[in-house]
């Protein structure tokens, strides 16, 4: 049975990583463009977390290294989110689009990674199925957060191109994407 820190960690990680989203606010103004087929990615990675809960998780206790690694994550999960959505500021968005102020943030997170958000998704999905989900599931829920975020990425990188050109091929040269060391 899984004991009750477990859940709490669940819920607080959850929350700490959420938290920087509502507190940021969003930008609704009309984008100058979008890309809507993006949402096939948000879709395949809302089927990645609903994956890690397709067992009866609430039956096992996690291993230490298990409960161990899903602190990590939690954390990096925290750290990424917080610090992204901090340096995107006034240019997030849900859907994939440029807004006719839009900057090519370059500072904070951006720094290292272009998509540190999804990095802190990807973080997110590690933790949550560390601590609850089979080896086997995670691995098929990390494939398909994978696959989802490939869309986004790619949907994203274009806008940017279109919007920056140079300055943002520049840029992709450096920066990794959302994992380390993978462009």
């Amino acid at each position: 049975m899984v004991p009750a820190y477990g859940y709490l960690m669940l819920a607080v990680g959850w929350i700490v990583w959420f938290l920087p989203f509502p507190l940021n606010g969003w930008d609704f103004k009309s984008a100058a463009r979008q890309d809507k087929r993006a949402r096939w990615g948000l879709l395949l990675q809302a089927i990645a977390y609903t994956l890690l809960w397709q067992s009866p998780f609430w039956l096992r206790s996690p291993a230490p290294w298990r409960t161990e690694l899903a602190a990590l994550f939690f954390v990096l999960a925290a750290i990424w989110s917080r610090t992204g959505v901090r340096a995107l500021g006034r240019h997030l968005r849900f859907d994939a689009a440029i807004g006719p102020d839009h900057q090519l943030v370059q500072s904070g997170a951006y720094r290292w990674l272009r998509h540190p958000i999804y990095t802190s998704m990807f973080c997110l999905l590690l933790a949550s199925g560390f601590l609850f989900t089979p080896i086997l599931l995670l691995l098929i829920a990390i494939v398909v957060f994978v696959a989802g975020t490939e869309i986004r990425v790619r949907i994203e990188d274009a806008l940017l191109l279109s919007c920056f050109g140079e300055q943002f091929l520049e840029y992709r040269r450096a920066v990794f994407a959302y994992v380390p060391f993978i462009r």
